[in-house]
């Protein structure tokens, strides 16, 4: 029907202007005919911007923006702590008597802390006894809450194991840090999914500034600050000796995990707003909830339609969202460094700093292009891999990348990385989307296999770069 209306209008608009003039002038009608068409013209213009407008306009109806906020606030909770550990890594080391092995130390307490969605895995599909996720969630997030505050006071203690001093504070806090983050993917997530499918959105939009909002604090701290060389002496033979010197940060670790420590407080208390308000509540689907997390939607007109997957589909999208963390979550934090630093310390802090901006960007562009078509998934997922295979060789041909000492290599590896975590960022938005609407336990399950592709690709990338000679750091000396 729209496009036969559009064409009797055309037909119309073309009757009005091929009208002979002395015809025109003999029409007494005339004035308020072509009024009349031109109103209608005008007419199907705004018609034809109004459903231009459609798509965007969508995204800002049937949603409340404090939901959106809360969930925001309820997303920064999760890995929150983790990141703002490794990110303050550069000063670590020089206090921790683990020295530059200390990341190595802080891997293996993270995987530790796989042990929490382990456990609730377990006793959700085992035990007769069911935990309310409502509840778990505020003990995980307060767990959390309480790592990033004891972490600012008790980072630098050591004591003595195995004969040697080790920074044992800061490894049990890590792993308790770790706790929040690592079960966070099965029981944050799933409970999203009570919730209407845009929220899911602005869920991801939060833990993607889990990462960003620590690096901001760590750069406007100065940790970003690469520093110099200073030239210190001229020997006798006329040799120049230079060293590298760095300005110290604007303030310590302590505050800075303090500042952790308030956001994760903004973060509990948006869940609690989030489980608690009446004006949330009525955001959640048409969903029922039995125990396990086993959801089961009814029809709602405001959700995406998505077909129901074939088991084949349901099960290569659970090994796709698995395979994407094992790389993005497991490996690229690692070698990042190696990919990049060899053309210089500006690629690798722009790669760095522009790949972190690129996970909130790309589930905030979510909102208004957004998609549940397993073929783009499918196409974006070999965009990704493409991108991952050139991050990779330059890590691994390391310290003599290709085009390392050129321009144009500096712009290949710091698009390459931005491109690269947003568009895995905006392909695992939308495998979440299509597996949330297969109803079941399917955001537990995606929350499972995301934790166990990260802690095999990290375990993996710790050995190949301390136990192979597959990656070698560029010399960044003066």
């Amino acid at each position: 029907m729209s496009g036969n209306h559009n064409v009797a209008h055309s037909g119309a608009v073309y009757a009005v202007l091929s009208t002979p003039n002395d015809a025109r002038a003999g029409n007494r009608d005339f004035g308020r005919c072509a009024t009349d068409e031109s109103s209608e013209v005008s007419a199907l213009f705004r018609g034809r911007i109004v459903n231009k407008m459609e798509p965007i306009n969508g995204v800002f109806k049937n949603r409340n923006w404090i939901v959106d906020l809360l969930a925001i606030f309820f997303g920064i909770g999760t890995w929150l702590g983790v990141n703002g550990t490794f990110i303050q890594l550069p000063l670590l080391v020089n206090e921790a008597p683990e020295g530059w092995s200390l990341p190595s130390y802080l891997s293996v307490m993270v995987q530790i802390g796989n042990l929490g969605p382990l456990l609730y895995t377990a006793f959700q599909k085992y035990s007769p006894w069911k935990l309310n996720d409502g509840w778990t969630i505020h003990a995980v997030l307060t767990i959390g809450t309480l790592s990033c505050l004891l972490t600012a006071f008790f980072y630098n203690q050591t004591a003595w194991l195995i004969g040697n001093e080790h920074s044992v504070a800061l490894f049990i806090l890590t792993i308790f840090t770790a706790l929040n983050a690592c079960t966070s993917s099965v029981l944050f997530m799933p409970y999203m999914g009570r919730f209407k499918e845009q929220y899911m959105v602005t869920y991801f939009i939060g833990e993607g500034l889990s990462g960003l909002l620590p690096s901001v604090t760590a750069l406007v701290q100065g940790i970003g600050n690469t520093g110099s060389c200073v030239l210190v002496n001229i020997t006798e033979t006329g040799e120049e000796i230079y060293e590298h010197e760095t300005q110290p940060p604007l303030f310590d670790t302590k505050v800075f995990f303090l500042i952790l420590f308030g956001l994760m407080v903004l973060s509990y208390i948006g869940y609690t707003l989030l489980h608690a308000l009446p004006l949330a509540r009525r955001e959640h689907a048409q969903v029922t909830v039995s125990k396990g997390n086993k959801y089961v939607y009814g029809q709602d007109d405001n959700q995406p339609k998505v077909d129901q997957l074939s088991r084949g589909q349901y099960v290569a999208l659970l090994l796709l969202i698995g395979t994407i963390s094992l790389f993005s979550n497991g490996m690229f934090p690692s070698i990042q460094s190696y990919s990049s630093a060899p053309y210089g310390t500006k690629a690798y802090h722009l790669s760095a700093t522009l790949s972190v901006i690129a996970n909130p960007v790309a589930c905030f562009l979510a909102m208004f292009l957004h998609f549940t078509s397993l073929r783009v998934i499918y196409v974006l997922s070999t965009l990704a891999a493409l991108l991952t295979s050139y991050v990779f060789t330059t890590a691994i041909l390391s310290p003599y990348p290709p085009l390392y000492d050129e321009t144009i290599g500096v712009v290949l590896v710091v698009t390459a990385w931005t491109l690269v975590i947003g568009i895995v960022s905006y392909t695992k938005l939308g495998i979440t989307t299509v597996m949330r609407a297969q109803g079941g336990q399917s955001l537990v399950w995606v929350g499972a296999i995301t934790q166990f592709g990260s802690a095999i690709g990290a375990i993996s990338i710790f050995f190949a770069i301390n136990y192979t000679r597959f990656f070698q750091a560029a010399d960044t000396s003066c």
